[in-house]
């Protein structure tokens, strides 16, 4: 067994308990064991002093690609890990959409068992809603989450059948899962690359209209309340949709939704000279989207962040804008990145690390987002105002498409714990 473990001096925010203040963690085994600022220490605890330090619960992770099966050389499940562990993600749900898809038990297991074997952090696999994503025959539910999956997503692609969609929320009700889907028109999205707007037309690139969104997601909540199913929109990026959700909720509706970082700290302009690892689905929007979002976001309208972590290898974005993948990388950077919404004081810092980890692990059902006596200990310890510059050869994760290249954060992990062993410190 191990040795007891103490935390102590630390400014402890665990949204699951309204813990905002210095408080000490006693960690036994792999659980925690008390909090709060009077613990009783065991003579042989090993002591962590995190004076001068934040500690959250581990952040969670609900968006995040990975190339294994199929594409390893953009990004296994081992490299994902180490990238987690360095950006303060203890879980994090891994998208089906691998070749082959994953859309039936023994791919499941196969997830599983390489989490079990390679993985420094908790990863739980994301199943198809059709077989092999072609949007016609229903997987296996029921049997998928006995194996161990945890949401159902369609990846990038958006479920264009209604009686499909209607009938795949209904069955996953009975389950209790959700449905976490991308709300993008196929039709008004098919040739655009960026934002539709004035800084397009400025660029000469072809655009995605807001509406693309927009129209999707309210065909999504319209068929949603006819099921009475559980729907998560996995990313929005637009004003109006935010009020369209924020009017389901009101409504009473099972409804939640997602935005990714990229979303909250840049918009259109960060494009700047065709700079490719920008593409994104959705697309950047502009500044008025942006801060829609933040406000979104701040008063709950918006439950979780993600990363939308989706690694892609040089010569696929070494192209022209308009031909070069979606996608970019976040797990490393997704911390830092909400810090400035923090400073900027935009958004409570309580805000965030609920939307990071403890909203995320309790909308999929995970055994994380929070610090209670009992509960694993995965555990983040942070310095929330120490500068540092994000340069590419620092990035653990097999890609480098990062949107953050060169830029600079306030907010770094100092340490990560995954069931109170330590699976990541910085120099």
């Amino acid at each position: 067994m191990n040795k007891p473990l103490v935390i102590r001096g630390g400014h402890v925010v665990d949204p699951s308990q309204d813990i905002d203040g210095h408080a000490s963690i006693l960690v036994e085994g792999k659980h925690i064991h008390a909090i709060g600022t009077d613990i009783d220490v065991p003579e042989d605890a090993e002591i962590i002093d995190a004076d001068g330090k934040h500690v959250f619960p581990g952040l969670v992770d609900a968006r995040v690609y990975v190339g294994e099966p199929g594409s390893e050389h953009r990004e296994t499940i081992k490299s994902a890990s180490k990238a987690a562990a360095a950006g303060g993600v203890t879980s994090f749900i891994m998208m089906p959409e691998t070749d082959p898809v994953i859309d039936d038990v023994a791919l499941v297991d196969f997830v599983r068992r390489a989490a079990r074997d390679d993985a420094r952090v908790r990863v739980y696999p994301a199943v198809s809603v059709t077989k092999g994503m072609k949007g016609k025959e229903l997987t296996e539910f029921g049997l998928l989450q006995e194996a161990g999956a945890v949401m159902l997503t369609e990846g990038k692609r958006s479920l264009e059948n209604n009686l499909t969609l209607r009938r795949a929320l209904t069955y996953a009700r009975d389950f209790g899962l959700v449905i976490a889907k991308e709300t993008i028109d196929a039709d008004l999205s098919a040739n655009g690359v960026m934002n539709e707007g004035l800084t397009a037309t400025h660029l000469g690139l072809p655009g995605i209209p807001r509406e693309a969104e927009i129209i999707t997601l309210e065909r999504d909540l319209r068929i949603a309340a006819l099921a009475r199913g559980r729907y998560h929109a996995a990313k929005i990026s637009t004003s109006d949709s935010a009020e369209i959700i924020a009017q389901y909720k009101r409504n009473g509706h099972d409804v939640t939704c997602g935005v990714s970082i990229n979303h909250l700290t840049l918009n259109e302009n960060d494009i700047g000279r065709y700079r490719t690892y920008l593409r994104l689905s959705p697309p950047l929007r502009n500044e008025d989207d942006r801060q829609a979002m933040i406000r979104a976001l701040a008063d709950g309208t918006i439950d979780i962040i993600v990363s939308s972590h989706d690694p892609h290898d040089a010569d696929t974005k070494r192209f022209p804008f308009a031909e070069a993948a979606e996608g970019a990388i976040g797990l490393e950077t997704v911390f830092a990145a909400a810090m400035r919404l923090y400073h900027n004081g935009e958004v409570p810092l309580t805000r965030l690390i609920d939307a990071m980890s403890t909203r995320p692990a309790r909308i999929f059902g995970l055994p994380g987002g929070t610090l209670k006596p009992g509960a694993k200990a995965d555990i983040i310890i942070t310095d929330i105002e120490e500068p540092w510059v994000l340069h590419e050869e620092d990035i653990v994760s097999q890609s480098k498409n990062t949107t953050f290249e060169g830029e600079r954060f306030s907010g770094r992990i100092v340490r990560t714990l995954v069931s109170g062993k330590t699976i990541h410190q910085s120099p």
